[in-house]
């Protein structure tokens, strides 16, 4: 299979688990979906990134090798919401090493502070940050006052997910 070809076909739930069956956790396959993910253009880095989060989610060994240039991608100022939202989504199925744990936090509390981000990739956000205060209780009391200024005004999505968030490090 031609995974750059199959996502120029178009984007649909189809072609997305179509790719995703094609690698299941076959490293060599998911290293051509990372290569067509990460070389652009922006349409099929979007394509690309709903079935590389699938797999990750599936086989979160198969993302790990590849984590410091999913972080670093995520952190371009050109980088679809797409993009975001997978890559945030990601970090929620996966055990995050230490060395990457400090950059994770800063893009998830940008992520997270910024109002002008989507709904999805800021509640993604709220749960990673939520799963590394475990690892890391410093960060507890940081988000804590970060969810509770933000619940007055938030979405009923942000909201749903902020109480789980709390409950569970509370």
């Amino acid at each position: 299979m031609d995974i750059r070809r199959s996502l120029e076909k178009g984007h649909s739930k189809t072609n997305t688990q179509t790719i995703v069956n094609y690698i299941g956790s076959d490293k060599v396959k998911f290293s051509h979906l990372m290569d067509v993910y990460l070389a652009g253009p922006y349409r099929i880095t979007q394509r690309a990134a709903w079935p590389m989060s699938i797999c990750a989610e599936v086989h979160p060994e198969l993302i790990h090798p590849y984590l410091k240039k999913i972080l670093n991608f995520c952190e371009r100022p050109d980088v679809h919401d797409a993009v975001k939202r997978n890559t945030v989504r990601i970090l929620q199925f996966i055990s995050i090493p230490r060395k990457h744990q400090a950059q994770v936090i800063n893009l998830c509390f940008k992520f997270l502070q910024d109002k002008k981000e989507p709904i999805a990739v800021r509640v993604f956000a709220m749960s990673v940050l939520g799963d590394l205060t475990l690892e890391q209780p410093d960060l507890k009391n940081e988000l804590v006052v970060l969810i509770e200024d933000e619940l007055p005004y938030a979405s009923a999505g942000f909201t749903s997910r902020a109480r789980k968030v709390l409950k569970k490090i509370k």
